[in-house]
């Protein structure tokens, strides 16, 4: 059974923000997370599905297209893990992405999560402003096996 969360979509100016993984372009976020770019994972295209049916997912549409997009893994009491957030160049500055942020960290499913996890290289403001904080070094923070 797949979990498709009863979660509005929202209109903030000219953008839909929506959970609805109905909505999402597949395509679109596979080349834009997986194939070499800044976002790169490196993750071949039989499991990109995966991805998206065990996360759960917010998309930005400006007339139609999607132009931005986040995830969250979680077990939805414990911990919530924040991934692939980004807004497409031409749509950034405009408060987009403080729209998908507040939207995310809205979703009734996600309140009240005792800690939140994100790894990222950029918009460390943008994530401050959500009380996101740098760790301070400890070695127990990060480990990463590539596969067993």
């Amino acid at each position: 059974m797949t979990y498709r969360p009863s979660y509005p979509d929202i209109t903030v100016g000219d953008y839909v923000l929506s959970a609805d993984k109905t909505k999402l372009d597949l395509q679109y976020l596979y080349d834009l997370l997986c194939v070499p770019s800044r976002y790169s994972t490196g993750l071949p295209p039989e499991r990109f599905a995966l991805i998206v049916e065990n996360s759960l997912c917010f998309s930005v549409y400006h007339e139609g297209k999607q132009v931005g997009f986040a995830r969250v893994i979680t077990d939805f009491t414990e911990f919530a893990s924040l991934w692939d957030v980004f807004i497409d160049e031409p749509h950034r500055k405009q408060g987009v992405g403080k729209a998908l942020m507040k939207y995310v960290l809205e979703h009734p499913r996600l309140k009240g999560i005792f800690r939140w996890f994100l790894m990222t290289e950029d918009a460390h403001g943008l994530y401050q402003k959500y009380g996101f904080k740098a760790e301070s070094y400890n070695p127990y923070v990060m480990m990463k096996v590539t596969s067993i």
